[in-house]
């Protein structure tokens, strides 16, 4: 083989290598992450039973382990995961993995089981052992254990300590713990009376209300998913979309000035920033209307709110029509289970779930920002 061939041959290689990292980086993009998580999400749950075979967990971790070991070799995504403030996430990863597989796993097995005729895994089991020593030489090996995880981890990866505070001075882009990323991701979405305030409040409540508004005998004790499709399917959306993809995405693929990149792209610290965002009531009066924003009061309602009425109007009908639409149609046989009052609660809450996802995908395709913008009292939804 002459040395012209083997400089071709090469050349090929390097530039398929480059266009699977460039396809990478696409599906990267947040519309199309997102989208393939949820698809991915559904699919694992619609055939949890065949995914949670250990054969297909052994390939499916393996498949990983192979695929990030391989994206390490790129310098742009070493050097996003070799942060220390990312080393958690990538060890976040594999656990939270393991727990979803081990306790779908087992609802698999439970679900069959039932189907068959056969006792459940935690049928018979005896559960009560003594506070010692059971109990506590397990957990004085889990301590021994853990401490000496963490002193490897201290010397091995030093913190990231940086300079003294600096007013003046402030890093970009300009990151959270791992553990508040979700909450300056929908800093992006949403006001900060919402997105730190707000929703944090409802998925508090969400999870002290579960109780009261699942009252389902069902699954009590044992792990199932066949009898709790539904609360399972929504915890599940909740959990590792709404706040896992999005610690990913503040981890991995925000960059300087807060712009998305692809895992293997370059952060190009003078990228421009995104364009002009724009309101519900710039869409209604200048691009449906024709007009100009109402800048006078109209039939005694102060300017501002009569600009943003398209907008209150609309979150009107999401929020105390839209529920009457569910219950009379997808919703009306959980609404004759739950009755008027925990129906309405645990509608309210998924509409508040659902609305997240909707706000992303307007930003990400119009630059939308809100629906009720009234800035003069700081109201902005």
């Amino acid at each position: 083989m002459s040395d012209l061939t083997i400089i071709n041959s090469a050349m090929l290689g390097e530039g398929a290598i480059e266009g699977i990292k460039h396809v990478i980086n696409v599906m990267c993009e947040p519309h199309w992450f997102f989208i393939i998580s949820c698809i991915g999400l559904a699919v694992f749950l619609i055939g949890y039973r065949r995914f949670t075979k250990p054969s297909f967990a052994i390939f499916t971790l393996i498949a990983f382990t192979v695929f990030y070991a391989v994206s390490a070799l790129d310098s742009d995504f070493w050097s996003i995961i070799k942060k220390a403030d990312n080393v958690p996430i990538t060890i976040m990863m594999y656990t939270l993995g393991f727990c979803l597989w081990l306790g779908f796993r087992q609802a698999a097995i439970n679900d069959q089981n039932m189907e068959e005729g056969k006792p459940l895994l935690e049928a018979g089991s005896d559960d009560k052992v003594l506070v010692w020593p059971d109990l506590v030489y397990a957990e004085l090996i889990a301590l021994l254990l853990c401490t000496v995880f963490l002193i490897v981890w201290a010397v091995v990866l030093r913190a990231p300590l940086e300079q003294p505070a600096d007013p003046s001075v402030a890093p970009n882009p300009a990151k959270a713990p791992w553990y508040f990323l979700g909450l300056q991701e929908l800093l992006v979405y949403f006001d900060p009376w919402i997105a730190g305030v707000l929703l944090p409040g409802f998925i508090v409540l969400g999870l002290i209300a579960i109780p009261y508004i699942d009252r389902n005998p069902r699954g009590n004790g044992y792990y199932t998913f066949k009898e709790r499709k539904f609360a399972i399917s929504m915890f599940m959306v909740g959990f590792v979309i709404l706040w896992v993809v999005l610690i990913v995405f503040g981890t991995f693929l925000r960059g300087p000035n807060w712009n998305f990149y692809g895992p293997y792209e370059y952060w190009d610290m003078h990228r421009p920033a995104a364009l002009q965002n724009i309101n519900f009531s710039e869409i209604f009066w200048v691009r449906w209307m024709g007009q100009g924003m109402p800048t006078e009061d109209v039939a005694g309602l102060p300017y501002y709110i009569f600009r943003e009425l398209p907008g209150i109007v609309v979150l009107a009908v999401y929020f105390f029509i839209v529920p009457f639409f569910l219950r009379v149609t997808v919703f009306k046989k959980l609404g004759d289970q739950l009755g008027f009052v925990r129906y309405q609660l645990m509608c309210q809450l998924f509409l508040w779930l659902v609305l997240v996802p909707i706000k992303m995908a307007l930003r990400w395709t119009i630059n939308f920002k809100y629906i009720v913008a009234i800035t003069e009292l700081f109201l902005n939804v």
